[in-house]
């Protein structure tokens, strides 16, 4: 007998969870649609990840919860329902919604996993950390008593407004920031921890040994090789919209190269 739709996502929740192992990173290329999301499939990965900026390009909106939370929700659904292995949906900011809320609709669109960030994109600033970590508590407590073992990746965006800005501070004086924020949502119950953009190596490993979970790197061009995260202790690595990014630079060029 086949397994009910609701075991079948928990069996995919504890899958997802069962691969993030510190010093053997789970790779997570981000896929925008069901198309890239089965070539990721393809390709051997067995996790799908997706990209809000991804998913909201492709459905003709900015980034950062501009695009309608239903509109997201549903393009994650699609992608979730067109491949045979986990998908952990980039949900952003929990687009404004009550933790029940949110969990249901996550549930319902089938995600083994979610992103979470604490960036407040209505006030444009971070999130107060104390209430961030309530709120996830929140939303871990709604997922248990529904029996939903959701994998939460809490986004710490500590080091993506000075890198954004091209300042000149070093990562290394933002790292207790971050900790204080990633160690009081792993306290909160998340099982994963990403502080986007954290690239510095001296400034990574200082926050691999003091937080007290795994870690999600994003793979920017100046991120340490594979091999050198792994030795830092890395759990996860995701490429968040730079596939995305790449693949519209590449059509552009082939546009322009059928102009003559």
């Amino acid at each position: 007998m086949a397994p009910s739709p609701a075991t079948g996502l928990q069996n995919r929740c504890d899958l997802l969870r069962s691969l993030h192992h510190p010093g053997a990173p789970l790779l997570l290329p981000n896929a925008w649609d069901v198309a890239t999301a089965r070539a990721v499939v393809a390709a051997g990965f067995p996790v799908v990840a997706t990209t809000s900026a991804g998913v909201a390009a492709t459905l003709g909106y900015e980034d950062e919860e501009r695009a309608p939370a239903d509109e997201m929700l549903a393009a994650a659904g699609r992608i979730a329902r067109g491949v045979q292995v986990p998908v952990t949906v980039d949900a952003e900011a929990g687009y404004g919604m009550k933790p029940a809320e949110l969990v249901a609709a996550l549930q319902s669109t089938g995600a083994a996993g979610c992103n979470l960030e604490d960036t407040d994109h209505t006030a444009g600033s971070l999130r107060d950390p104390d209430r961030h970590a309530n709120w996830l508590r929140a939303i871990r407590q709604a997922a248990s008593e529904d029996g939903y073992r959701l994998v939460i990746n809490a986004r710490v965006d500590v080091f993506l407004g000075p890198f954004l800005a091209g300042g000149a501070r070093t990562q290394e004086e933002l790292v207790p920031e971050a900790l204080r924020r990633a160690n009081a949502y792993l306290d909160a119950g998340v099982d994963c921890v990403y502080p986007i953009v954290l690239w510095e190596t001296d400034a990574l490993r200082r926050f691999i040994s003091e937080v007290h979970g795994p870690v999600n790197v994003v793979r920017l061009p100046q991120t340490p090789p594979l091999a050198e995260l792994a030795a830092l202790g890395v759990a996860r690595v995701s490429w968040g919209p730079f596939l995305h990014l790449d693949a519209i630079a590449r059509f552009e060029e082939q546009l322009a190269s059928l102009q003559g």
